[in-house]
């Protein structure tokens, strides 16, 4: 397993992206002010992950997609410890933004993500059509910080 920081051509990945954010007017919105890796296992793309500076001690997690034939294997767990370990010197605070989906919420909080706030009616306000998760339309963005001590 190989993790790789892409500077270059960021849009060639625009179709695994779109699997963890559903609009390209959003995905653009992050990806060039964004740092791009790609999980490389057995030589094939499995993950990727984009994460941007916000404030000078806040940096966010804006996307992570695990192509759907390789989820629930481990690959978005690696990504995330490596994530994690990467960012321990450049912010004091990892956030990610994410639905009100009670297993994405969970896989965070098994790496030590804890609530931080709640924006109400993102999802409604920011895309051009309804974002669904389990059957449920995703209304509120749910932000979870991890806090390097």
């Amino acid at each position: 397993m190989e993790i790789l920081e892409v500077t270059e051509n960021k849009e060639q990945y625009m179709d695994l992206l779109l699997l963890g954010d559903e609009q390209e007017s959003m995905i653009e919105k992050y990806l060039q002010r964004g740092s791009l890796y790609a999980l490389y296992d057995d030589f094939d793309l499995k993950t990727i992950l984009v994460v941007t500076k916000e404030k000078d001690d806040t940096c966010e997690i804006k996307n992570i997609a695990t192509h759907k034939m390789y989820q629930g294997k481990g690959y978005g767990s690696a990504m995330i410890k490596y994530i994690i370990e990467k960012y321990k010197n450049k912010c004091k605070i990892l956030l990610v933004g994410t639905g009100e989906s009670e297993k994405i919420l969970v896989f965070y909080e098994k790496f030590g993500f804890t609530y931080s706030h709640t924006i109400k009616d993102f999802f409604i306000n920011n895309y051009d059509h309804a974002l669904m998760e389990d059957g449920e339309q995703l209304k509120d963005m749910i932000y979870l910080k991890f806090v390097y001590k």
